[in-house]
Order: structure tokens, then C-alpha cells, then sequence
């Protein structure tokens, strides 16, 4: 149990998702999460109304198992497998954290200043939620796929977009770490 607990070492983890990003390739599929959603529309009828969404979602039917098994992967390692141990942090984030406003830095994976439903439904919250949902959704239509999507599948079939892609995602997250997220909070 100690080994399912621990952070598992590259050598372990790497060839998993090598294996399995094979598997996907031989048998013609693309691994993404941002697919599901178009999926999910379309089985709710929104192709009626939308061309994009007019499509055979029946040939999709296995990636939401992805879906599927991914929450409840969530559920089993957070109510099951979750050690309450303090993360172990550089001291110079949190010092910069405790200036932005956050205690017990280090202390969850979770800060509460963010996920408590205190803060989700506070008008700067609520805001956060709306601006961020809709960035991701442009942002991930507009790229063509999500950051798993790209970095995973399209990194590992070769695909120059997805290499762009994902330097992208990198410097956005530069970006929104080092000159957003402080004038945020």
C-alpha cells in the first residue's frame, strides 16, 4: 500500500502511458478530454442545432469509459488512497503565497482559499469560474484539443501542431503564474 501511496518514479508511470498511447495508436484511437464534452453534446441533440456537433458519436462511446474511469479513479485516490501529509514545498513559494493571502500553504493539495464553497460562490469566484470555463472552451476549440489531448497523444504520433500547442500551453501558464494569478489574488 505504501507504493500505491507514493508519487510514482518516471520509469514506472512513463513506459504506463507509453503502453497505452500505443495500444490507442494501433487501434486507430486519439486520447483527449475535450472530445468527451463535443461527444456529450452531440448525445444530448445539439447537433440539431449545430453542425460541429452533427456527428457519429457512437464511434466515441469508448473514450467516455475514459471519462468514466478517470472519476472514479479521482474517487478512489482521494477518499481511499489520500495520505494527510504536508506537501513539501520550496520556502520562497510559500513565503510569495502567504503574501497573496494564503494560509496553511503546503498544508492540501486543495487550498481553501480557492476550492471552498465559500470562495466558488463569491463574486470573484463565480467570475474566475465563468471567465476561466470559457477560455478553456475557446481556447481548447480553437487549439484543436485539450493540453492532454496534445501533450499526450499528438506529442507522442508526431504531430508538429501538437508540439506548438503545448509550448503554448506552457507560456500561457507562465504567464498566468507569474504576472496573472498575483493581480488575481
Amino acid at each position: 500500500m505504501d507504493y500505491i501511496l507514493q508519487p510514482w518514479p518516471w520509469y514506472v508511470s512513463g513506459p504506463l502511458i507509453a503502453i497505452v498511447m500505443f495500444l490507442l495508436l494501433y487501434f486507430g484511437k486519439t486520447f483527449g478530454m475535450s472530445s468527451n464534452l463535443r461527444t456529450l453534446c452531440a448525445i444530448g441533440g445539439a447537433g440539431k442545432k449545430v453542425p460541429f456537433f452533427n456527428f457519429n458519436w457512437r464511434d466515441q462511446k469508448w473514450n467516455l469509459v475514459v471519462v468514466l474511469g478517470t472519476v472514479i479513479g479521482g474517487f478512489i485516490a482521494h477518499f481511499l488512497l489520500s495520505s494527510p501529509t504536508n506537501i513539501d514545498l520550496n520556502p520562497d513559494t510559500v513565503a510569495k503565497l502567504n503574501e497573496l493571502g494564503f494560509d496553511n500553504v503546503g498544508k492540501s493539495l486543495l487550498p481553501q482559499e480557492l476550492f471552498s464553497w465559500d470562495a466558488v460562490f463569491s463574486v470573484k469566484g463565480l467570475a474566475i469560474l465563468i471567465i476561466g470555463g470559457f477560455l478553456v472552451g475557446f481556447g481548447t476549440r480553437y487549439a484543436g484539443g485539450c493540453t492532454s489531448g496534445h501533450a499526450i497523444t499528438g506529442l507522442s504520433s508526431l504531430q508538429l501542431p501538437s508540439l506548438i500547442a503545448v509550448i503554448g500551453f506552457f507560456i500561457g501558464g507562465l504567464i498566468m503564474v507569474h504576472l496573472l494569478f498575483p493581480l488575481i489574488f
